[in-house]
């Protein structure tokens, strides 16, 4: 068969831009690849609902991939095994309550069974923005402000484009983009005690680890909050290379966006 690169280019072109369309109108938009945003992708989508992860970066996988220090293995304890045993990997026990698995094969198999269940990622994508409308008298996030992350990252001005979505899942992580921006550009109150981010703290993983569960909720209506994002949001303290937690708060959000969009 003759190769034809026109061809090659045209099919590219002609499928994303099938992707994208279909995505306008989303069920839920999570903003962040990590594993936290992943699983609750898969829950998710799994569940039948319409869901897209946009990530800023090329690579997915946020802090999972490169385990603790570059050193590419993770740790999950008892209680959250069973959600990377579901998907398919084998973890080894390194003492009791403690297991091992290669982050390299859990990140790729979170974001393949992500995308097999349905869910649409679009990476080197950033979120600028929300859309905010008044509903009953409360303002209410129903949608993303989204560009290029090379027009982002070259500081051009190129105007952007709008997605609409039910829910948003704020997965950003540690900076918590989606909500300092939410509240740069708006007069309003988060679900927090001060009303504000409350800020992350400093390393305690027993705490952190139970607090991302804890802390995974609506932070403001429309906006769920998980993994480390749920932690800076209402102040509680990180984790490092252990990804129970992690796991858990995106089954969590799932879980509560799913009950509400049935309901």
């Amino acid at each position: 068969m003759a190769l034809d690169e026109r061809i090659v280019t045209e099919a590219i072109i002609t499928k994303y831009f099938e992707k994208f369309k279909e995505c306008l109108d989303l069920d839920v938009a999570i903003v962040g690849a990590g594993p936290s945003g992943m699983t609750a992708a898969y829950k998710l989508a799994e569940n039948g609902h319409k869901v897209a992860i946009f990530e800023r970066k090329l690579s997915i996988g946020g802090g999972m991939w490169g385990g603790g220090m570059t050193f590419n293995y993770i740790v999950v304890q008892e209680e959250s095994r069973r959600i990377l045993e579901e998907v398919g990997l084998t973890l080894e026990e390194f003492k009791p309550g403690y297991y091992t698995v290669d982050a390299v094969a859990a990140t790729t198999t979170l974001a393949s069974k992500a995308c097999l269940a349905g869910a649409k990622v679009f990476n080197c994508m950033s979120v600028e923005d929300v859309v905010v409308r008044e509903e009953n008298g409360q303002k209410r996030v129903c949608g993303l402000v989204i560009n290029s992350s090379p027009v982002e990252i070259a500081g051009l001005h190129v105007d952007p484009l709008v997605i609409h979505s039910k829910f948003v899942i704020e997965a950003t992580g540690h900076d918590t983009e989606l909500l300092q921006t939410l509240l740069r550009k708006n007069d309003l109150k988060l679900l927090t005690p001060s009303g504000k981010i409350e800020g992350e703290k400093s390393m305690w993983a027993e705490v952190a680890e139970t607090n991302t569960v804890k802390n995974t909720r609506e932070v403001f209506p429309g906006v769920y909050v998980c993994g480390m994002a749920a932690n800076a949001s209402f102040g509680s303290y990180r984790m490092g290379p252990i990804f129970g937690g992690m796991l858990l708060s995106g089954e969590k959000v799932a879980k509560e966006i799913d009950a509400r969009l049935k309901g």
